[in-house]
């Protein structure tokens, strides 16, 4: 006899029901109508739904039951629903065991869970062990199809090898793989994200001219890693590009380029992009005003996001708690507490009920204004307007109190937190360690971490780097290195962080033999180097004066398809300056711009010109020094020390003295080293007039001991300033008493100062 009730009614009931549990008692009560027996549709639907709303128990157990019933080899498409549901809840370890289990049921995983699997694994950044499974995949003679061709490309882009994924893209052919958009699109993205802008914009005329054009969705994804990285404008080229073939921005478009106009700055344009966007056939919508007015409020605009709200409200849209917050928070940002504080009571009027992040704002704002009592008033107040004290209230407070150094006030209220039954989480201990670490003391924050271990909380990564963090600023490497051996013990596996720390520390401690040393013992555990981890060994190489392992580490550091930045390159051309190879140091410079398309900045100029100045090359110094101006990159108060310090050591007291001029003039005023040097040169050569400009000079600019100005009387003060700046050039050792003498007579002598009060001044007349 067959059942009334039918698969379909019920795998539609399922899909249309909102509580996953409820439509789980639904899906097995039906069980109990006579003839009816569920079928493949109607357990995928239950597992999808359970699935999707984060019910992995029940969704397990059903999983089960269907194993029992139906033929395993059939049920492919429900793991992969599986797989997914975890995936979304980055749940990776379940997500693969789903995969793992699957031959074990007797259902043979095809290239669809392959590809499920490994894209899971990529999203996450388990890129190693995407690679694993994409091995077994080729081990198995599953021929890859386009899709799995993406996976790899996106995992080479997410890893900083677009290069690579460009490869890969280019032999999908031969591998009887045809092109598409999508994965034109994730190549031309990963080269955008690494800065090869040319590339990029090569290989997406490329993929237009083959025909391949994204749709809306494939294109939006494109230009939202433009739109977060600022390049808004490189995103109007493609936009026009494809627009010209038929594709047609959505609202999602346009909300990405409100969103990277905000990024950039340039909030003028997206506000007129919002209010002219009903011209284009496009409503904003609740996301559209929310991003303006988040990237407003960013940017200490919180008038103009105000008004935004009152638009939103007027086009029919009402703000949600996000509009708030972010209003609220960005006055607080601005130091506008009280205007915060009004537009809470406002929204409050209109339905807006105040969350903890509301008030975590304003908690965190007013401890950083030093208004503890405020702060406290507030907290209190919270429980009477429907905020109950969580933890992560008290973590707020706690966090102002640290971050102002109030140690001792923090851990009274972490005291207080648990007498009114709100446990500590990691978090509260993370910021009292972080606090005491900041106080140097070292030994309260690891008896705080023995306490989270002994009431059952156990520490995490954060936690361990802080303190191996507050260790290796006090060079205390033994100790560092027995907190990385706790960690271990508590299976807790040290990452890129641990490693770095640890490795500057032993660079500031020990030789580069022992940083070597942990630097292999970190690659052996399976902890990939970042560019900062080779930037700290090179450093290490350098100060070892170990130039050629340097090197060797610039090569190993783009083989492993990452990309030299300026602190490995400027820490290079120290190396080479530190050991005295100029010549090695400039080569090393030029190749900036030419092999890794970075551009010089004032600190690698900077670390050249002392150098060349120092070995009284100032000729070479001076180039350098006018190729900086030429280049858009304007030298700074040590540029000009450096140069003004290399005339006067080869006697070019000219150069010196204009120079000097040069950088008051530009509004960097010297230290009273360089005054000084120039002063002697200028004593030793008799040129006093220019030498009693410097002086006056440096009294107009007010680079003067305290004492001159406890002289209210202007007469007196004109009088006896100058003699008292050459009193205390001499005291601190930066003129000879030679010049000394010379000085003191002249800024007395009544010519040289009515020359300087009557005539040009020195500056006038060398200073074009």
């Amino acid at each position: 006899m067959s059942s009334a009730v039918l698969p379909k009614h019920v795998a539609a009931v399922v899909r249309s029901q909102k509580d996953p549990l409820r439509a789980l008692e639904m899906f097995n009560s039906v069980k109990k109508e006579d003839g009816f027996k569920h079928t493949l549709s109607t357990y995928r639907c239950m597992v999808e739904k359970l699935g999707h709303h984060g019910e992995f128990e029940a969704m397990e157990n059903v999983v089960s039951e269907m194993r029992e019933n139906l033929d395993n080899s059939l049920l492919e498409g429900v793991y992969i629903s599986v797989m997914r549901s975890y995936g979304k809840k980055r749940r990776i370890q379940e997500a693969a065991n789903v995969f793992e289990r699957m031959d074990f049921y007797n259902c043979e995983p095809t290239l669809f869970s392959y590809n499920v699997i490994m894209n899971i694994l990529v999203e996450n950044g388990y890129f190693d062990q995407a690679h694993k499974v994409y091995m077994r995949l080729k081990e198995k003679r599953i021929a890859p199809d386009v899709y799995t061709y993406t996976i790899r490309i996106k995992s080479f882009c997410r890893t900083s090898r677009p290069h690579a994924a460009l490869r890969l893209l280019n032999n999908m052919p031969a591998q009887q793989c045809e092109f598409n958009s999508v994965a034109y699109c994730t190549v031309v993205s990963g080269f955008y994200e690494g800065d090869y802008r040319g590339e990029a914009h090569e290989l997406f005329d490329e993929m237009l001219s083959l025909g391949l054009i994204p749709n809306v969705t494939t294109f939006n994804k494109l230009i939202h890693i433009l739109c977060k990285k600022g390049d808004v404008r490189e995103s109007e080229i493609l936009l026009d590009k494809v627009l010209k073939r038929g594709v047609l921005p959505n609202l999602f478009t346009f909300n990405i380029f409100i969103q990277g106009l905000c990024k950039k700055g340039l909030l003028d344009e997206a506000a007129r992009m919002l209010d002219g966007a009903t011209g284009d056939g496009l409503y904003p919508d609740l996301v559209t005003y929310n991003t303006l007015i988040c990237g407003l409020c960013k940017n200490s605009k919180g008038v103009e996001a105000e008004s935004y709200i009152n638009k939103m409200v007027n086009s029919g849209l009402k703000p949600d708690a996000f509009t708030y917050n972010t209003l609220i928070d960005g006055y607080c940002r601005m130091n506008m507490v009280p205007k915060a504080d009004e537009i809470l009571q406002d929204a409050t009027l209109r339905g807006f009920v105040p969350d903890e992040f509301t008030y975590c704002s304003l908690l965190c704002r007013l401890c950083e204004n030093g208004d503890f009592e405020r702060a406290k008033c507030m907290f209190n107040e919270a429980p009477g307007k429907g905020v109950r004290h969580s933890v992560i209230l008290y973590n707020a407070l706690i966090k102002g109190f640290c971050q102002q150094g109030l140690i001792l006030e923090a851990l009274q209220l972490m005291n207080e937190m648990e007498q009114n039954g709100c446990n500590p989480d990691i978090w509260t201990y993370n910021l009292m360690v972080n606090g005491f670490c900041k106080m140097r003391c070292l030994t309260d924050a690891s008896i705080l971490i023995d306490d989270a271990m002994t009431k059952g909380l156990l520490p995490d990564i954060f936690t361990f780097n802080t303190l191996i963090d507050g260790y290796c600023k006090q060079l205390k490497m033994g100790e560092a290195l027995e907190v990385v051996n706790t960690m271990w013990e508590h299976d807790i596996t040290p990452d890129i962080i641990t490693y770095n720390t640890i490795l500057d520390g032993l660079c500031k401690t020990s030789n580069s033999d022992n940083v070597m040393e942990t630097f292999k013992a970190m690659e052996e555990k399976g902890c990939r180097p970042n560019i900062i981890t080779y930037n700290i060994l090179i450093e290490s190489f350098c100060k070892a004066r170990q130039l050629d392992r340097a090197l060797e580490l610039l090569d190993e550091i783009q083989q492993s398809g990452l990309q030299p930045d300026k602190v490995t390159l400027g820490t290079l051309i120290s190396g080479f300056c530190e050991n005295n190879d100029l010549d090695k140091a400039h080569m090393s410079f030029r190749r900036i711009e030419k092999d890794y398309r970075l551009s010089p900045t004032v600190a690698m100029y900077n670390i050249l010109i002392n150098a060349f100045s120092e070995r009284l090359n100032v000729d070479m110094a001076l180039k350098l020094f006018q190729e900086m101006v030429v280049q858009g990159c304007p030298p700074d108060k040590y540029t000009f020390r450096c140069i003004v310090d290399g005339f006067c050591k080869i006697g070019n007291v000219d150069s010196a003295y204009y120079y000097l001029l040069d950088s008051i003039k530009k509004g960097l005023i010297p230290s009273l080293t360089t005054f000084g040097r120039v002063l002697n040169c200028l004593c030793v050569k008799h040129r006093l007039r220019e030498a009693v400009e410097i002086i006056y000079t440096m009294v107009h600019k007010g680079v003067v001991p305290e004492e001159v100005n406890t002289i209210f009387e202007a007469d007196k003060k004109e009088i006896a300033a100058p003699k008292i700046v050459v009193e205390n050039l001499l005291k601190n050792s930066h003129i000879t008493y030679y010049a000394y003498e010379l000085l003191y007579d002249a800024v007395r002598n009544k010519k040289l100062f009515r020359k300087k009060a009557n005539g040009k001044s020195g500056s006038e007349n060398m200073l074009p």
